[in-house]
């Protein structure tokens, strides 16, 4: 497993047991959303993870993209809502990865919510930074 990989399913268990995530949201949080997902819900995007080593710590840098959708005749404000609820719950987290690896920093470095080619569709983003110790 690598630290992103940690990360993914640390940031899916924290968001689905966050009451201020879920209130919102329901169970439709998920990796890869099933076909025929009902709105509003909640998707994992593109992942990146870059070395971060040095003298006796095995590190990485991951960055992971949330994206929020909702349908509300195009309305953002429900994508903004939930794009908050996501920050917040990040920024006051300690999430628990998978051995052998150990959060040290975790924070929502921006979000924002942009019309989709379904102009019924809001989608919000929203990036999460996050130093991994993988010694």
């Amino acid at each position: 497993m690598s630290a992103s990989a940690a990360l993914q399913i640390a940031l899916i268990a924290h968001l689905k047991a966050d009451p201020a995530v879920s209130g919102h949201l329901g169970e439709r949080i998920f990796d890869n959303a099933p076909v025929g997902a009902s709105y509003p819900y909640l998707t994992l995007g593109p992942a990146q993870e870059i070395d971060d080593s040095a003298d006796c710590v095995d590190g990485s840098e991951c960055f992971q993209q949330i994206d929020i959708w909702t349908q509300e005749g195009g309305s953002q404000m429900s994508a903004k809502t939930i794009c908050g609820a996501v920050r917040q719950s990040i920024r006051h987290s300690d999430l628990e990865l998978a051995d052998p690896y150990a959060l040290v920093l975790v924070d929502v470095t921006s979000w924002s919510v942009i019309g989709d080619p379904d102009e019924k569709v809001a989608h919000g983003i929203v990036t999460v930074r996050a130093l991994v110790d993988g010694s």
